[in-house]
This record gives C-alpha cells, structure tokens and sequence, in this order.
C-alpha cells in the first residue's frame, strides 16, 4: 500500500509548502511502518526452510557467487522419474483446461478466494478468466505445465479444485547466458487445506513436469523471502483516483493536506500530452519487438523475446494489457509504452469492492525522456478509470518515480533462480516482470 503524502514529490504552487513538511505523527507513523517492514523481514530471513533447504537454491545467508553456473548436477530427462508424485489419499493430480469455461471459472475462484493478500488483510488478487487464458497461453505453451490439485471424483462428478501451479516456457538472459527456463506463477492451496503440505508437492510435481521436458532452470517471485533471492525489488504507486484509495485504506491523506489538494496534486490531463501516441496494432509488431528486444539487452537479467511473443503479450486486450507506441510524422514508431489490469478485491469495505490497478510493463522510450513517455501511461490509465498506477524499482523507472509522484509501497517483490547460481543482482538489473 502506499503512503499518498506528497513529500519528496514536485507539486505546483501552494502544494509546496507540503513537501517533506511532516508533522510529528506523519513521522511516527513513516518510522513505525519502516520498522514493522524490517523485523518481518528479519523474521522471514530467519525462520527454517525444511522444504527450500532440500532444492538446489542457494541458502539465505551464504555468500552470492561470482560465476553463473546450475547448482545441480548436469541430468537428462530419463533421469527423471515418470509417475507424479504421492498426493494425501483424498486428492488426485489433474491437468487444468483454461480454454473451458468452467474449469477457467473454477481456476479463478479458487484464486480470488485463497491467492495473494496483504499483510492487513485488506486487498487480495482479482485475476479475471481473460487475465488467465493471456497469462498461461503464451507461444509455446504446454496444457501440463498448468497443475491442479482435486479432491478425488466421486459418482457425482469430478471433485474440487483446492491446489493449482502453473509453467511456461520462457528464454531467460542472465549474465551472459541464456537459458530455457519455466516461469512459475500461481502458487495456491486452498485456505482450509494449508496444514496438508500440499505447496512442497505442488512445487515437486511442477518440476518433475519441467524437467521433463529438458528444462532444468525456473523463475519466480514472491512477496516473502525463501532461500534465496536473486534481487530484492518494491514497489511504487501513483494515486489516479486519491479520494478512493484513502476511503479504502490503500493510502492515507498526507499532513496538512485536505482531500481537494491531494485531489488536484494528483490530476493529470484527459488526453496524452506527446505527439504521435496511438494505441499499439497489429502492424506495429516487428518494430515494438526490435525496440523492446534492444533494450531489454542492456539489464543482467532479461527474458528474450520472439516477434509471436511480443504479439502476444503487448496487443491491447481490452481489461488485461494495453499499449500505446509514439509514431513521427514518417509513420516510424519510436517510443511504446505499456502496463497490464491486475484489480484487487477490497475486502471489508461498505463503499468499495474492487480496486482497479494498472501495473507497469513494457517500456521504452528513445526519442522524448523516459518520464514524459511515462505520464502519458499515467494519463491512459486514468482514461481507463485505473485507480492507481504500480510501477518495482526495476529497469529504469527509477527514473520516472519521484517526478510522477509515485509514492514508495510497503510491498517488496523477491526475484527467484531455481537451479541457478549467480552474482547478486540490484533492482535496475532487472529486465523482468512477471504477472
């Protein structure tokens, strides 16, 4: 969640005088969060790990390497075995179909109901059935990457989905190799069965599945730190709709502000402010691909993407990605910029149910500055009746952050290696982002 106040951000006329002027709870308030960040950090780094400590991932607290190499023996995929894994009596393994609506519908439910929340039990993920089929049906994708977990069918019909993970191919860049990986997401045992150990065989099955298709290496994130992260990122907000994310608690009215100064502090226009910018189309694909693929080279750890993949991920679908590229006079497209819908159900809340989240994508921009490129996402996402706009620390967004007013979250995102060992990397090495 974010802290909404505007200090450290650049405002106009009277709002001034409210940057960095906090008053002594303001301050409190700042430093109580900070410290309440640091020992549940201190509690993850320190807590056992009886199932991460049996997997080649390096231990939380060993030294980085300074070479790049897999941390377990080279093996082919005969090597490994071809029965899935024991599940407790009561469950079976099945391969989930997004294409169907009604397992897609069972998919999203059981992660709307027991996926990510945070810390306060405020927010949880609201993934929607076009979210899914966009984010599990990429070029190449394979059905049994795509994991369930059920209570064993009866007479009446199949039984429950309670457990669900989820694979896809992808070709990492990290330093200077480049490797087949699965990027793993999706992580999610149904609340009342948590006691059942179901995630360690979740993560076992996957990995049988991956390895045998000669993919050896995997990347994830997560919100907790497990044995060990790669890099550590945070995330950013920028309020769009300011009076909303206070009356829900995602942000809080800054010292010596009223809600009609945040309202105005935080207004962008209606219209993009560049030259040029139009949503991106199908004909933009090879050129979005070699302006994306080009900048994505300068960061240690980096996905390599295809013309189809970039097709894929960046054509707008109305409710799940948008794109928009800068295009001269001559009709040659420089800039794109892009960001992805990721609501959150608002839990407990009278007024509000949904909070409408853009999240930062893909971005490069070659011919105006980086932030200027980025307020014209923020302005699109306002025109989509985004409520707020999340950018990590990762690339160079830094670069944009302060100057937009996004504010710093209380979120951290760990970046993960499975099977690889390499020199640690900080957030502007990051080239990645995973849904």
């Amino acid at each position: 969640k974010a802290d909404a106040s505007p200090e450290g951000q650049q405002a106009e006329g009277d709002d001034k005088e409210t940057q960095g002027d906090l008053n002594s709870q303001e301050q409190l308030l700042s430093i109580l969060r900070r410290s309440r960040i640091c020992e549940e950090s201190r509690r993850q780094h320190e807590r056992p790990h009886p199932f991460w400590d049996t997997q080649p991932v390096p231990p939380i607290g060993s030294e980085y390497a300074a070479d790049s190499g897999p941390i377990d023996e080279i093996k082919k995929p005969e090597d490994v075995r071809d029965e899935p894994y024991n599940l407790p009596d009561s469950f079976e393994w099945c391969t989930c179909n997004v294409d169907d609506d009604a397992e897609a519908t069972e998919i999203y439910t059981l992660l709307t109901e027991n996926y990510v929340e945070d810390d306060d039990s405020m927010f949880r993920f609201d993934y929607s059935v076009g979210f899914l089929r966009w984010a599990l049906k990429p070029p190449g994708y394979l059905k049994h990457w795509h994991l369930g977990v059920r209570v064993k069918a009866t007479a009446k019909g199949p039984g429950k989905l309670v457990g669900f993970i989820t694979g896809i191919p992808a070709n990492i860049q990290v330093y200077d190799n480049t490797i087949k990986m699965a990027e793993i997401n999706f992580l999610c045992v149904h609340k009342k069965l948590r006691s059942k150990r179901l995630a360690p065989v979740l993560i076992k099955e996957i990995t049988r599945r991956v390895n045998k298709e000669n993919v050896w290496q995997a990347v994830y994130t997560a919100g907790v730190v497990l044995p060990r992260p790669v890099s550590e990122c945070r995330y950013y907000h920028r309020s769009l709709n300011p009076k909303k994310l206070i009356e829900v608690g995602f942000s809080h009215l800054g010292a010596r502000m009223t809600m009609a100064r945040t309202i105005k502090l935080y207004k962008v226009p209606e219209r993009p402010q560049l030259a040029g910018m139009r949503k991106m189309e199908e004909r933009d694909v090879p050129r979005v691909t070699d302006l994306v693929t080009g900048y994505l080279k300068k960061f240690p750890l980096h996905p390599e993407f295809q013309a189809d993949e970039i097709a894929h991920w960046m054509l707008p679908r109305e409710g799940v990605v948008y794109a928009f590229v800068r295009e001269n006079a001559q009709g040659e497209v420089s800039d794109v910029c892009s960001f992805y819908s990721l609501p959150s159900t608002i839990l407990g809340n009278d007024k509000h149910n949904l909070l409408k989240a853009a999240y930062s994508y893909w971005n490069v921009a070659t011919t105006v500055p980086f932030h200027e490129l980025m307020y014209d996402a923020l302005i699109y996402a306002k025109s989509y009746d985004f409520d707020v706009f999340n950018a990590l620390n990762v690339m160079e967004n830094d670069d944009f952050l302060k100057e937009l007013k996004f504010g710093i979250g209380d979120g951290f995102l760990q970046y993960y290696l499975y099977n690889w060992k390499c020199p640690k990397i900080e957030p502007k090495g990051i080239g990645l982002v995973l849904l």
